[in-house]
């Protein structure tokens, strides 16, 4: 089986129903000729900054997952107001995330916005599934994150494109491991993406030319779950003030209101919605 494409302007009920039925989808366009070349010329400088073999992360075994060839830029809605305006915010990504994690959440949040340059020599990921991180979750339960890696360059099989098996969403032995005629390379051009369920088994691609493979890792979770990423800090409140409001609200800076639903209330301050203090120049 093959990655399914739908081009963006198509109805996001035909991206969601490929998405809901292979656990992945490439969605074509999804960032247009300009955007792409302005947020490209953001990261550019940041890029540069960047060594690949920093090896500061959280523990070693993170640093052994992203290898020493990938240069890295993190936290990118703090440092590129093309992110935080325009691409976190893309309506395509919002139009899935309303289907899929909605019916399980008052309001879903950004979980982690992640720039990575794979350089040469960059071998493939280790198998996973990216809803492990909260492996506490009992199991079966319903969807809590959407991801997607999307493309700022050309992602070609050689240069390091995410490699996914469609289906795998679908596994009910979770310790399964996908044999080699599983895996397919989301190969696509640069302002594509690879949207796929946190569910969905996949890795970053071996890079075996002499290029970098530059795409970006954007996920958004159930906004009652701790994410990856802290978006507190890594986009402070004097960032946050000068986005609009639907950024501020997906960086979680609202307050996840289940009172409606039979639920409570999470992450206000005086008990009032955070989102709303910033917006009368309260907070």
């Amino acid at each position: 089986m093959g990655v399914q494409h739908v081009k963006a302007d198509e109805p996001v009920a035909d991206v969601v129903a490929v998405l809901e039925a292979d656990g992945v989808v490439i969605v074509d366009g999804l960032l247009d000729d300009d955007l792409l070349a302005r947020f490209n010329a953001e990261l550019d400088p940041l890029l540069e900054r960047a060594r690949p073999d920093d090896g500061r992360f959280v523990n070693q075994a993170v640093a052994g997952f992203f290898g020493d060839k990938t240069r890295h830029v993190v936290g990118v809605a703090g440092k590129s107001p093309v992110f935080a305006a325009e691409v976190m915010t893309n309506p395509v990504l919002r139009g899935v995330c309303d289907e899929v994690l909605l019916p399980n959440c008052a309001r879903y949040q950004l979980n982690l916005a992640h720039v990575m340059d794979r350089g040469p020599g960059s071998v493939r990921q280790w198998p996973h599934r990216d809803e492990l991180v909260w492996n506490q979750l009992p199991t079966p339960h319903p969807e809590v994150q959407v991801a997607s890696v999307i493309a700022l360059v050309d992602f070609t099989a050689d240069n390091g494109a995410t490699v996914v098996v469609p289906g795998s969403h679908r596994w009910d032995d979770r310790d399964r491991q996908p044999t080699d005629d599983e895996w397919v390379a989301a190969e696509m051009p640069a302002g594509s993406a690879v949207v796929y369920l946190g569910s969905t088994i996949h890795a970053g691609g071996s890079n075996t030319t002499d290029g970098w493979r530059r795409g970006m890792h954007l996920s958004f979770c159930l906004g009652w779950l701790r994410t990856e990423e802290n978006q507190y800090l890594a986009t402070p409140l004097e960032v946050a003030r000068t986005l609009p409001r639907d950024a501020q609200e997906l960086l979680g800076y609202a307050a996840h209101d289940a009172i409606a639903t039979g639920g409570g209330y999470l992450g206000t301050v005086e008990v009032q919605d955070p989102v709303e203090l910033i917006a009368r120049g309260e907070l």
